[in-house]
């Protein structure tokens, strides 16, 4: 025998068992969201470098971590995108959609890969599912977006939801308010762990997530952006919450929360999940003001929130099985197979989930194949031309008449009891 081979560590295979609640999902993302006139989009799965180190920010650990960055045969510097709002706001630029009606309103779903520790429900290539509203400040686009992404969780049944609401302020405000947190977390540096000291000056506000007991026991007492918010920012959440409210969205108002991507502006918010533990978000997002810019584009508004399916799935807990068939077609005699495999294309194209015997079996192993593959009703073809329809779930089987077996199906009769 020769070398086995198994999926790279983080990686995963999606086998069909699995496939059916991937679709069911995608195919909710898809109704809810193009209800609410969002349009498809779809970026490439690599991009150059600096997209994600200007837009997604060199302090994160994204960047300084966990990205995948490989050179191509023309020595440029390439990158598997490790996010989606970055290379949108990139296609919205290079396409020139700021000339389109504002706001454009943008939905996406796809494999996204970043280099971390493998573990429940974070691989090292993952699917996301996310929403874009970009070319708006107003408040109504921070609230729709997070009303959809709760009509979402609530159509596909996840359980013990929680949303909790922030906001990073922005302007004068957010730099006083970064300036406070600095002194604060300067003046208790030795508690500090080392990558939070060297990210005081870049980014403070990600000492809010730290796991070191140290860090966190400095951050108990530490200034929240909440507390200083004012002016037009504390106007715009206040705005955000009254709609949640008036929708009956409750959440819980969370002065620590803060994001693993640089570029967020006033809103915030985060679905996080009971069932998951303590890597407990289902998914998040807020609003980034600058990311068009500072991209190249014009300044352009923008807010919008990636939700992990590998985590919706989780949380979901649903048991893998293959989605049931309609009809399987089994023959008595072998001669009969031309004949089968004509009337399996015919339910096909009738829109019929149709299968027949690829193998030899005998009709006892086809009926038990039917059952295996989870068949409702089984045709049976006879070698004088005639045919039974059996019902899997109640053992009826009665004659039909070949002529008449697509209409019949289409029709979904069912058979009597025995």
């Amino acid at each position: 025998m020769g070398a086995r081979f198994q999926a790279p560590r983080g990686t995963f295979d999606v086998l069909p068992g699995s496939a059916a609640a991937r679709e069911r999902l995608a195919a909710a993302a898809r109704s809810v969201l193009s209800r609410a006139g969002y349009g498809a989009i779809e970026t490439p799965a690599f991009e150059d470098t600096e997209l994600f180190e200007r837009g997604v920010g060199q302090s994160t650990d994204i960047v300084r971590k966990e990205m995948f960055t490989f050179e191509d045969k023309g020595g440029r510097s390439l990158t598997l995108r490790p996010e989606g709002t970055a290379p949108i706001c990139r296609a919205y630029v290079e396409h020139g959609m700021h000339k389109l009606a504002q706001p454009v309103k943008l939905w996406y779903a796809g494999a996204f890969f970043r280099h971390e520790r493998p573990q429940a429900g974070r691989y090292r290539q993952f699917h996301q599912i996310g929403a874009e509203v970009i070319g708006s400040d107003s408040p109504l686009a921070d609230a729709e977006l997070i009303v959809i992404f709760h009509d979402l969780l609530t159509e596909l049944g996840v359980p013990g939801i929680e949303l909790r609401l922030g906001s990073l302020g922005s302007g004068a405000g957010r730099a006083a308010y970064l300036d406070e947190l600095r002194a604060h977390l300067r003046s208790r540096e030795g508690d500090l762990s080392r990558e939070v000291r060297e990210r005081i000056d870049l980014n403070p506000l990600r000492a809010f997530d730290a796991e070191d007991e140290g860090t966190r026991a400095v951050m108990a007492d530490a200034p929240t952006i909440l507390e200083r918010l004012e002016g037009e920012d504390a106007e715009h959440l206040a705005a955000v919450r009254e709609r949640l409210e008036a929708e009956g969205i409750e959440y819980t108002l969370d002065g620590t929360l803060v994001r693993g991507l640089d570029y967020y502006t006033r809103t915030i918010f985060s679905f996080v999940c009971d069932r998951l533990g303590s890597q407990s978000e289902i998914g998040g997002g807020g609003r980034y003001d600058g990311l068009v810019e500072q991209l190249g584009g014009p300044a352009t508004p923008a807010a919008g929130w990636a939700a992990g399916v590998e985590r919706i799935l989780i949380a979901l807990d649903e048991p893998e099985g293959e989605e049931e068939r309609d009809v399987f077609v089994a023959i008595v005699e072998q001669a009969e197979r031309g004949r089968a495999m004509a009337l399996v294309n015919e339910l096909r194209r009738a829109g019929i989930s149709a299968e027949l015997d690829l193998g030899d079996r005998g009709l006892k192993g086809q009926l038990k194949h039917a059952d295996r593959i989870g068949a409702r009703r089984t045709v049976i073809l006879e070698g004088d031309g005639t045919a039974q329809l059996r019902d899997m779930d109640s053992g009826a089987q009665r004659p039909v008449e070949p002529g008449e077996l697509v209409d019949e199906l289409t029709a979904g009769e069912r058979l009597p009891p025995p």
